[in-house]
């Protein structure tokens, strides 16, 4: 189980955190104040942004990725269906994933912070979740469970 957790958080956190980086600065936000405000999850606003604190937000980054690839991986034998149609799995897994952290999570945490309401705001958060996300997730969990044929 370790083996692919780690290859699907490698691989999907990695672009999601790229995909962040690029959607942000083109809102004119920087790398290291993504990695801040991730950090600004568990741990509360950085009383000075910093590179320590950036420093954190890749690990909670990272973090919480590892628990959306071993949520799903653990889900995999117990549900023959995502192996058979991964990019279909990956893609709904995705769309679960962006319902979660966009409509529970960040309102909760922030609840001051308005919720993504436009089409491109929409649209490059599922196209993260599920494209860079969802996806990878699922074809590693084919890679290391799918029969031998």
């Amino acid at each position: 189980m370790f083996r692919p957790v780690a290859l699907a958080t490698l691989i999907a956190g990695t672009l999601d955190i790229i995909s962040a980086f690029v959607f942000a600065g083109m809102a004119g936000m920087s790398p290291m104040a993504v990695l801040v405000f991730v950090a600004s999850g568990p741990f509360g606003d950085a009383p000075t942004p910093t590179t320590g604190w950036a420093i954190a937000g890749l690990f909670v980054h990272y973090a919480i990725m590892t628990c959306m690839a071993a949520a799903y991986m653990i889900a995999v034998p117990r549900i023959p269906a995502l192996l058979r149609h991964p990019v279909v799995a990956g893609v709904a897994y995705g769309v679960l994933l962006w319902i979660v952290m966009y409509w529970i999570v960040r309102p909760m945490r922030w609840p001051e912070m308005p919720l993504p309401h436009t089409a491109w705001g929409i649209g490059n958060a599922l196209f993260s979740h599920c494209i860079l996300v969802g996806i990878p997730i699922a074809l590693v969990a084919r890679r290391y469970f799918a029969p031998r044929a």
